[in-house]
Formats: C-alpha cells, structure tokens, sequence
C-alpha cells in the first residue's frame, strides 16, 4: 500500500505518503489564497522526500470537506485526475474527520474550522476516530449552548474564543493524520466516502438574477 493523501479544504494545503504502516513523508503550508499554485509542487516534494515515483501510489486519499467552494474544489479535481492517470481508488474523508483524529483525544468534543462569513464548519465527536453527528454550518454563538464545556480544536475554535473556551490544537488538518485514518479504516475492511465535496452552501460567486442583455441583437 502507498497512499497519496491531500487537502485543500482549509487553508493548509497539505499533502502525505503512506506506506500501510507510517506516514513516510509530508508537507503542509498555510495560505488560503494560493491552493492551485502549491499544491502540485507539494506533491512533488513529498515524491522526491520519500524516494518514491508517483506510478507507485496504490490509492489517492481526498479531504472532501466542509469547505470554501474554491479550495475544495482544487484537491478533489486534482485527487481525481490522478486517479483516473494511475488507475488506483480515490477515497474520500471528511476533512473534520483528519482535525479529530490527530488531536488523539479519548473524550468528547467538538471539531470546528473557519467557514467565513462568521460562521465555523462544525461536527461533535465521542473520540478521535467516532464521529456523532454530520457535518454543519453555524454561527459559533448559535452553538455554543449546547456544546458548552466541551473541548474544540481547529481554526474555528481558536477564532471564536467566547463560543469554544477550551479550544485546542491542531488548528489545521493535515494530509498524514487524513492518510493514517484512511490507512486504518482500510486496513479494517471499511468502505471510504466517495470523493465528493461537502460544501453545505452555495458558492458565494452566482449569476445575477435579471441580468441586462448588452449584446447587440
């Protein structure tokens, strides 16, 4: 087993190798702007750290959101064009899912990024790897009620301090926690989500409604 794993979800564009039993070689950078122009180069340097050609991956590995519809949309088109030039599987999990995961936490909790818009893309967890509920928009203090107490970790709780006091790390997913769930998940016999974006809103650019015509008839 090699694993290609990366997302553009959030901010970091973050990508990983995994062999079946390790992460064997990663790369994250922050900047919410530049998805499209690091993320290749990304790969690139994973491949050449870890010593391995890109024909020997065996799956691709895809956070499939919640996020901006712009980012997301970069990993997943890019996850499946090199599904379809390998012939490997593309899987796909939720980015929430990868934040949960590598904060190693045993107790319940909350996961939240930044959706903007002032609002946090959202889940509850019992544990690091169980998820118990779907993934949601909201504003932090429509939440907060009935979430209180609980610890958070992400972006969206290092952002709205009043709605998630006890927030925590990691604030961004990355690409090895993503790859090291999916690992497992494999290695248990379970089916991974199909690579599909989870964008829970309307992309903010939109045809105007009762547009004028400004060509000539």
């Amino acid at each position: 087993m090699l694993l290609l794993a990366l997302d553009t979800a959030t901010p970091a564009v973050t990508v990983a190798l995994h062999d079946g039993t390790s992460v064997v070689a990663s790369s994250s950078q922050v900047d919410a702007r530049r998805h499209g122009e690091l993320l290749l180069p990304a790969v690139d340097r994973v491949l050449t750290e870890a010593g391995r050609r890109l024909d020997a991956v065996t799956g691709i590995v895809v956070g499939v959101g919640p996020g901006p519809y712009t980012g997301l949309r970069v990993g997943l088109m890019t996850a499946d064009t090199f599904g379809l030039a390998l012939g490997v599987p593309v899987h796909g999990v939720c980015t929430l899912d990868g934040l949960a995961y590598a904060s190693g936490l045993a107790e319940p909790f909350v996961v939240a990024t930044d959706a903007r818009r002032k609002e946090v893309y959202w889940a509850r967890y019992d544990n690091a790897r169980t998820r118990v509920t779907e993934p949601a928009v909201d504003r932090p203090a429509e939440i907060a009620e009935a979430l209180a107490g609980l610890p958070a970790v992400g972006a969206g709780a290092l952002l709205y301090p009043d709605a998630f006091p006890v927030a925590r790390e990691p604030e961004h997913v990355s690409a090895a926690a993503l790859a090291s769930l999916a690992a497992e998940r494999l290695a248990a016999g379970e089916e991974l989500a199909e690579p599909r974006p989870l964008y829970l809103r309307r992309p903010d650019a939109q045809v105007p409604k009762n547009y004028k015509v400004v060509t000539p008839k």
